[in-house]
């Protein structure tokens, strides 16, 4: 198949090039398109067996579930059992945006979409293409991120073709996501509310609204009979290279990377993602500039990025500090655990190659 490419202007996509990738998700294939968040990989989601292309183009088990987007609040009546008390409130303050409510699913919603769990997962995208889109398709669009399973989640359309190209119809490219990690998903069927993803909305906002909330601390028991929410294996958003951790300091990310090299790795075969302005000892070292230690909306942006980059320079091992849980960091710290599996600061893993 050949994957075609749209390029669209981010904030006034062409109404052809819109018209032309809706006609494909009504028809029953995948269409790549952008969020606020990362690029996610779309089909009807009230049609089964186009979902089920999605599980086949990203080779994604079945018992991952996929978000719901929307464009309009009133699509809820067509995949949404009954509306929990404090959802009004949150979509008043973070929809559009990067938040995810799980909630009860009517039937009509597909099991491959939930896989076979009574909920299911919905969002607004916060993006002109993403919106326009779902509109001008006329069904709520299921959509994971459009990579292939287990890999970095994709922030420009570069990022989906390295990873899709041939196994989907279209891209509409808009250029790089804002935000740069995926969007939090809470659990309204819980109480209290449970983070099963921590995201684009930070824990301290939800509490605004929905007081107590806690967070995820473990799988369920048989992962096979479905996740309530995508995203939360322990290995995931992983390159194809070890990761490695360092606690969130300079001097300890020096202390990882010295380690790494008693252990026979050369400075070229060491990739770091580094804050601005930390000093560590940069000779030889393939570095991404990182941003700002710190400002958590440029690091969670730029996240992906620097993990793909990386991976490209052909580096055998990437060294990454570890932002404390608030905020965005949060999210951050969320993605690199789940990339780097059981490596970390005092665990270094792995041989030079």
């Amino acid at each position: 198949m050949e994957t075609k490419v749209w390029r669209v202007d981010p904030k006034s996509p062409d109404p052809k090039a819109i018209s032309e990738a809706a006609e494909i998700i009504r028809k029953g294939g995948l269409v790549a398109f952008p969020t606020e968040t990362v690029y996610g990989l779309g089909a009807n989601a009230l049609d089964e067996t186009a979902v089920r292309k999605i599980f086949t183009a990203k080779e994604r088990p079945a018992w991952d579930p996929l978000i719901v987007h929307i464009c309009d609040l009133t699509m809820l009546d067509w995949i949404v059992e009954d509306v929990p008390e404090k959802f009004s409130e949150l979509a008043s303050r973070f929809m559009p945006g990067p938040l995810t409510v799980v909630m009860r699913k009517k039937p009509i919603v597909p099991d491959a979409v939930t896989a076979g769990l009574p909920t299911v997962a919905v969002r607004m995208p916060n993006h002109p293409v993403a919106l326009a889109l779902i509109e001008a398709a006329g069904v709520p669009i299921a959509a994971p991120s459009a990579n292939r399973f287990g890999r970095p989640s994709p922030t420009t359309a570069e990022h989906v073709l390295h990873d899709l190209a041939g196994r989907i119809d279209g891209i509409l490219d808009a250029g790089p996501t804002q935000v740069g990690v995926e969007s939090t998903v809470i659990d309204l069927t819980k109480t209290p509310p449970v983070i099963l993803r921590p995201g684009g909305v930070s824990k301290e906002r939800l509490e605004e609204i929905l007081g107590e909330v806690l967070v995820l601390s473990a799988l369920p028991s048989n992962v096979e009979a479905g996740l309530p929410s995508p995203g939360m294996m322990p290995r995931h958003y992983a390159p194809s290279v070890p990761v490695i951790l360092a606690n969130g300091s300079a001097s300890d990310l020096a202390k990882v990377v010295e380690r790494l090299r008693e252990q026979g790795y050369t400075p070229n075969q060491i990739g770091v993602m580094m804050p601005e302005g930390w000093l560590v000892d940069e000779k030889g070292l393939v570095l991404f500039r990182w941003g700002k230690w710190g400002n958590w909306e440029e690091m969670a942006q730029r996240l992906f990025e620097g993990l793909r980059w990386l991976e490209r320079q052909g580096v055998s091992v990437i060294v990454a500090p570890l932002p404390p849980p608030i905020g965005l960091g949060l999210a951050i710290r969320d993605r690199l655990t789940k990339a780097a599996s059981t490596n970390s600061a005092t665990n270094c893993q792995g041989n030079p190659r």
